[in-house]
């Protein structure tokens, strides 16, 4: 069985531009959360939004290129070129590479897939669009529409970037996407389809019409303090922050990884996808299929919470899901194990990257291992009586962790769990 672990890593986020300044604010419980500022909210119920602040599209794609793809897929070509420069990846026949001067290749082609998702895709262009066509006409609509706002595209570009000819799965399965994608690829790795995969997950949604959309279905808070917006776990949460950005992860063979000198973060050790088959908002209640897709994953790694488990959980600040989760964690590992695990949400400081957060989470599990760092849940201040776990409030914990598992759960029912180890330097 070929193992499969973390080699590169790379972000885009409200809370900075690249991985190790997300992951120092996860540390230091910054939230990216504030009051939006892309559109007037005067008639809004909703006020806050975690937005990416600072961007430029100009430090990675020319000004036309820029026109010509959507931000969802600006942030992943970024994210990507992060992630590839940190694993020190070289791609036979790759322009960017031989532009750059980057070396001798040392992963061909053929065996450099690509797995990045985005759940809702180039919604701001379809948006534009739609009201070009409304106010102008039929001929007035822009030849790069299709290809800027369908949701394969940020794999597509970042494939045609990298000169990856291996296996291409872009995933849209609300917000389990990225996480799907990663255990896809980790699955894809192993048997041998590929020896590296950028996995990952972008997303661009905070717009006028999308804002409206969430919160019509009653999904967002309307909490209008940045400072508390968030709360997952808390009593008093009432709904979940919009986020936005991109996260691609450099998943790789550990004997190709060795075989180059490639630093590893962790490795990736099980993969569980699930549907509830129950409702096209609401999770289970009883929460089966979030504990089968637990279960599905520990199983396959073989992981034993008694050394030590981290949980970076969905975490979404919904009543339901918050609650759902709790049971499914006491379902799949046992009342023990569960009570006996630390675990967090960061996205009571990124808020919810939709189909990018996933990665997130798997990015912020894996640091987590090398680190013996749990980043905090902020905003817990009255812990929700349904939800009487260990959620680390307010302040990130050393916890010396052997697992890390990461849970996601989607619109329409889907679920994805992953597992990660501490990598022992073992080949």
């Amino acid at each position: 069985m070929r193992r499969v672990v973390i080699t590169g890593m790379g972000a885009v986020t409200p809370l900075a531009l690249d991985a190790p300044g997300t992951w120092e604010a996860l540390k230091e419980g910054r939230s990216g959360i504030d009051l939006i500022d892309r559109f007037d909210t005067a008639d809004f119920k909703v006020k806050v939004a975690a937005e990416v602040k600072g961007f430029d599209a100009t430090r990675y794609l020319s000004k036309q290129e820029v026109r010509h793809n959507d931000l969802c897929t600006q942030y992943a070509i970024a994210a990507a070129d992060e992630a590839v420069d940190d694993a020190g990846l070289v791609v036979a026949g790759s322009a960017r590479a031989a532009a750059e001067g980057a070396g001798e290749p040392n992963i061909q082609a053929e065996r450099l897939g690509t797995y990045i998702g985005s759940g809702i895709g180039g919604f701001e262009t379809m948006y534009e669009q739609i009201t070009t066509y409304n106010e102008k006409g039929p001929r007035r609509v822009s030849p790069f529409m299709i290809p800027m706002m369908i949701a394969n595209m940020p794999t597509g570009a970042v494939s045609i970037r990298h000169h990856a000819l291996g296996p291409t799965l872009p995933v849209v399965t609300a917000c389990a996407t990225s996480s799907n994608t990663i255990g896809e690829a980790f699955h894809a790795i192993r048997d041998g389809q590929a020896d590296a995969i950028l996995a990952g997950g972008a997303e661009a949604p905070i717009i006028g019409i999308a804002v409206a959309a969430f919160t019509s279905c009653m999904a967002l808070t309307k909490n209008p303090d940045p400072s508390c917006a968030c709360r997952p776990f808390d009593a008093n949460r009432d709904g979940f922050v919009m986020g936005e950005g991109a996260v691609v992860l450099v998943l790789e063979e550990l004997a190709h990884a060795r075989a180059r000198g490639a630093k590893i973060y962790a490795e990736v050790c099980g993969y569980g996808n699930t549907a509830d088959a129950y409702h096209i908002t609401s999770p289970d209640p009883e929460a089966g299929g979030i504990a089968r897709a637990i279960r599905l994953a520990a199983d396959e790694a073989g992981m034993d919470p008694s050394q030590g488990l981290y949980i970076n959980a969905h975490g979404t600040s919904t009543k339901l899901n918050d609650a759902c989760e709790t049971k499914g964690f006491k379902a799949a590992l046992g009342e023990d194990a569960a009570r006996a695990a630390k675990i967090s949400s960061t996205k009571s400081m990124t808020g919810h990257m939709l189909g990018a957060t996933g990665a997130m989470e798997a990015m912020a599990s894996a640091l987590a291992l090398r680190d013996g760092v749990v980043p905090p849940t902020i905003n817990l201040v009255e812990p929700d009586p349904a939800c009487d776990l260990d959620y680390t409030p307010g302040v990130a914990a050393a916890f010396d962790a052997t697992w890390a598992l990461s849970t996601s759960l989607g619109f329409g029912g889907h679920n994805a769990a992953l597992v990660f180890k501490k990598y022992d330097g073992e080949a």
